[in-house]
């Protein structure tokens, strides 16, 4: 967009983006080596090692320590340079992608990590396509480099194939697997070395002027020297040249090599983020779309997490900030009960850690401890009814009925599921028949980790039991044709935390005789987060 005043000094240097990618590609080390070259933390915690030196700073919950897998969206902001970053990890593996596809609904730009040995794999392919949907700008980190690991140009061909995009080379690496001996920085012609013996080392760079210069030989042996070469002439003639312009409009994507584990081509990656990367951009919303120069704060709701403190029975709303400059104390309009709220502690994210945030412009992510109030998909401004839109919801895959381990306490587990329902962790149902309830979700590994968060949280054990109903969708169509149905099909019909109508199903058979059925009314898969 040219013609867009210049936004505030301030708003200008927020990068907000996620880091996506499938399961054990590295992102959360990845996550650990922005934090620390932010100065956020001291020393990372290698995601593997021992007792409790392998604590990773944004793995919070119990089972993410236990797993070393993350399953939660977290946020955290730090400064790097003159830019401030607010990175949003999100879980890899794909029993959370509603999770993650939430998550980026509220950021400008994503990371996307590949491993150099196993390509792009289906996780990242599914990610991609939300990014794809929304159109936003994707940096590739090709990660691992310093393990046996795939030709370079077969990586690019992949990645350019598979995800139908084109592909820059911001980095070139030298030398792979144990050879592996650093890359050639092609935007500001760098030699970069890789230091195996102290992985927390930021890699010695020496600048060279061309691939001529007589400083290479010094440091790359002859014959991968001569390899690279080679390459690197191959890489010119073939490959697209960076073009600002269109990795801002989704359609070209840099790549950077390195290896996270031992802090290579991080810094670089973080460079070419903070360069190309887009400032705040608009968010999308009825009546009007909300543009981040607007002096108005305007925040929503895009993961709500329970007990991150067990402590505290807390209740945190994260808030992506549209627009505005927010101060602590300010008093702003909850759209959906159309209610004034005084956020009086706000804070800010540095992963488990949190501060109290005394101010937060567009682009920044805070967390305002509630008591329920505020939901997913909920807009806060000062004043005027906006509300942000294409926050989705999905009918979940899998369907099974939850039971208290002891009767006496259902009253309680009513309360812990809605307390997850809100969160987003899982879809509650109510059915019209019968008591319990059924429990919907988009991934098996998801009802263990409700199971051991009720258990934690709530000191409730209980248990998931089959279901005969394997999918739900939501009814839609006017109050007479819906009272018609629901009291015609009443064994079918639940009620989702949120009062709306759903239509529980055992076979696809029972979806396509509603339609035959019943012209009036519409089933639906997902449902937009709103009021």
């Amino acid at each position: 967009m040219t013609n867009r005043p210049q936004l505030p000094a301030e708003i200008a240097r927020r990068r907000t983006f996620a880091i996506i990618s499938h399961p054990d590609a590295g992102k959360t080390t990845l996550t650990e080596k922005f934090l620390l070259y932010g100065g956020a933390i001291q020393m990372a915690g290698q995601v593997r090692a021992k007792g409790e030196a392998r604590r990773t700073r944004s793995d919070f919950m119990q089972m993410e320590k236990d797993r070393g897998i993350s399953v939660s969206a977290s946020a955290m902001s730090f400064d790097f340079g003159k830019y401030r970053f607010n990175l949003v990890d999100t879980p890899g593996h794909s029993d959370f992608s509603e999770d993650t596809y939430r998550t980026l609904t509220a950021v400008d730009a994503a990371v996307m990590v590949i491993d150099g040995a196993k390509g792009v794999e289906s996780q990242t392919r599914k990610l991609f396509e939300v990014c794809r949907l929304r159109d936003l700008p994707i940096l590739t980190f090709c990660n691992k480099m310093d393990r046996e690991s795939r030709d370079t140009f077969d990586i690019i061909d992949e990645i350019q194939e598979n995800l139908a995009i084109d592909v820059t080379p911001a980095s070139w690496p030298i030398g792979v697997g144990r050879e592996f001996i650093g890359c050639y920085d092609i935007l500001r012609d760098r030699l970069e070395l890789m230091d195996r013996a102290d992985r927390n080392k930021v890699a010695d760079s020496i600048s060279i002027s061309g691939l001529d210069d007589p400083k290479l030989a010094e440091h790359v042996p002859a014959d991968l020297l001569e390899k690279f070469r080679e390459e690197i002439e191959m890489a010119k003639a073939l490959l697209p040249a960076l073009d600002p312009e269109s990795v801002l409009n989704g359609s070209m994507t840099p790549i950077w090599f390195g290896s996270a584990m031992n802090s290579f081509g991080v810094k670089e990656l973080m460079d070419g983020l903070a360069t190309y990367g887009p400032e705040p951009q608009i968010q999308s919303a009825q009546p009007r779309n909300v543009a981040p120069e607007e002096t108005a704060v305007t925040g929503f709701v895009f993961k709500v997490q329970a007990n991150m403190d067990p402590k505290h029975r807390d209740r945190v709303a994260f808030v992506r900030l549209a627009s505005g400059h927010f101060e602590r104390g300010m008093k702003l309009t909850h759209v959906r009960s159309k209610k004034q709220m005084a956020i009086s502690n706000p804070v800010l994210f540095l992963a488990a850690d949190r501060e109290l945030a005394e101010e937060a412009w567009a682009g920044d992510i805070i967390g305002i401890p509630n008591h329920g109030q505020l939901r997913i998909g909920d807009t806060l401004t000062e004043g005027e009814a906006i509300r942000v839109t294409g926050i989705p919801s999905f009918a979940p895959e899998l369907l099974q009925s939850c039971r208290a381990g002891d009767p006496m306490k259902a009253k309680h587990l009513e309360k812990a599921l809605m307390q997850f329902a809100e969160e987003g962790a899982a879809k509650v149902f109510k059915p019209s028949f019968g008591s319990g309830f059924i429990v919907g979700v988009v991934g098996a590994l998801q009802f263990e980790v409700l199971a051991s968060r009720i258990e934690l949280e709530y000191g409730l054990p209980v248990r998931f039991e089959g279901s005969q109903f394997t999918s739900a969708r939501w009814v839609a169509g006017d109050k007479a044709a819906v009272d018609a149905f629901v009291s015609a099909n009443k064994q079918h019909i639940a009620t989702d935390n949120d009062g709306d109508t759903v239509f529980l199903t055992r076979l696809q058979w029972d979806i396509d005789r509603v339609g035959r059925d019943y012209p009036g009314i519409t089933l639906t898969a997902t449902k937009e987060m709103m009021v």
